[in-house]
């Protein structure tokens, strides 16, 4: 056996180097799926048969955008890609990457394909950020005469980011949050693993606090092996030489959960969009989880409070005509008082307008009379017109019109609608009020 000047042999000495370099890498990053088969979740896009699955095996990939939050998988898909594709793959930052630079990978995977027959991937990690302009129409020109195939990763709504000749030219699958069960599978391969993981280590954890973690994690990968790395780095071995690890230390190791919600993405619309679903559908413990999301996630209260005053007159309307007057009443709360106090007599103004009775009827109407100004020009009728100006009588204008005050219950009948028009009725009584 060949000896150092140490003391110790060539192996050891290699074997020691290997460990401290995979000790330095991340827990996640080390844990990266390999393959597809290490692949956990998005079986809609990844499962058996399924479409971008098949794809990838045939190493007949197109252009994609893969959508979704931070740490369901959208880097490390485009890893896997990078190991079973026989195309040259090329990694890009969006975020520093200039049009020349973007340019002179594109002449350089245009000389590939030219003189090997070879095509280039480009992928680029957060695409939303590369300019709609100049970085995007240059990599539309590549894709478009086949000389690149695109991968692009974002956590934005490509719909939103991304313009319209690029996403014609792209598939898009979105990617969902993993489920509980799917973070603990994750979390439990982790500890398994003896070459990549914790599979060495005597690590005392409860199926509990797995999921725990995994509540916590908020559906990403990343953050709950992240949790599980520092809870282990951060524990001493008991006299048994087991790490023991609960509840206690999972919340010490995750410290603060830091909230899902991006008030210039579309996590704001889906959001607001579900807070104004729950009180439509009159669930008003839905409604206040939402109003939570929205708050501790650093939404502008008043872009709330206006959505409710929206739903006050579209949702509930004259079938209890006191909700548009508790939906202010909640703006008011927020003008005089302000948050965090208001936030009470705002959650009053969800739970009643939930609770109330439901009408679309003066939403209904309102549209209806609008299409109906639309389509429908015609003059004011003779007896409606102002007579407020000198001479007006000399037009006719007022004369046959019929005071209503001056019959019988104040009321007369006589026609209001243009003279061209017959009478329409767009609004159907909620209430006799």
């Amino acid at each position: 056996m060949l000896k150092t000047n140490r003391g110790g042999n060539i192996l050891d000495l290699f074997t020691m180097a290997m460990e401290n370099n995979r000790s330095n890498k991340p827990l996640a990053e080390r844990m990266r799926p390999r393959n597809l088969d290490e692949f956990y979740g998005q079986e809609k896009i990844v499962g058996k048969g399924k479409i971008l699955r098949r794809l990838i095996e045939a190493d007949r990939l197109t252009s994609i955008i893969l959508y979704g939050p931070p740490g369901v998988g959208k880097t490390t898909l485009a890893s896997i890609i990078s190991k079973e594709t026989k195309c040259e793959f090329v990694k890009l930052n969006a975020a520093i990457i200039s049009v020349k630079e973007i340019k002179d990978y594109i002449n350089k995977s245009e000389e590939l394909l030219k003189l090997y027959g070879k095509r280039t991937i480009f992928f680029i990690d957060e695409i939303h950020a590369l300019k709609k302009g100049s970085q995007q129409d240059v990599l539309l020109d590549a894709i478009e005469r086949g000389i690149v195939v695109l991968i692009g990763a974002t956590t934005e709504n490509p719909y939103f980011e991304i313009n319209n000749a690029l996403l014609s030219r792209s598939k898009i699958f979105q990617l969902e949050s993993l489920s509980n069960e799917e973070i603990v599978k994750i979390l439990n391969n982790v500890l398994k693993d003896r070459e990549r993981g914790y599979g060495s280590i005597k690590i005392n954890i409860e199926e509990k606090s797995l999921s725990y973690i995994a509540q916590l994690s908020g559906g990403d990968a990343r953050a709950a092996i992240n949790t599980l790395e520092i809870a282990v780095l951060s524990t001493v071995k008991n006299k048994k030489g087991i790490i023991e690890i609960d509840e206690k230390l999972v919340q010490e190791s995750m410290q603060k959960r830091i909230i899902n919600y991006d008030k210039a993405g579309d996590n704001h619309y889906d959001m607001a969009s579900a807070f104004i679903k729950s009180m439509r559908g009159s669930d008003a413990d839905a409604a206040l989880y939402w109003f939570g999301r929205m708050i501790l996630g650093g939404e502008d209260p008043k872009f709330i409070v206006r959505r409710i005053i929206v739903h006050a007159s579209e949702d509930v309307g004259m079938a209890d005509s006191r909700a548009m007057l508790i939906a202010h009443a909640a703006w008011n709360a927020l003008e005089t008082i302000g948050m965090p106090e208001a936030r009470i007599p705002i959650a009053e103004a969800i739970i009643y307008i939930s609770k109330a009775p439901k009408s679309n009827s003066v939403v209904m109407a309102v549209d209806k009379a609008f299409q109906d100004a639309k389509d429908f020009q015609y003059r004011v009728p003779v007896h409606l017109r102002d007579t407020h100006y000198k001479g007006s009588k000399n037009f006719g204008n007022g004369i046959e019109y019929k005071y209503p005050h001056n019959y019988p219950g104040n009321y007369v009948e006589q026609k209001y609608f243009p003279d061209e028009m017959e009478d329409r009725k767009y609004y159907k009584d909620d209430e006799k009020f």
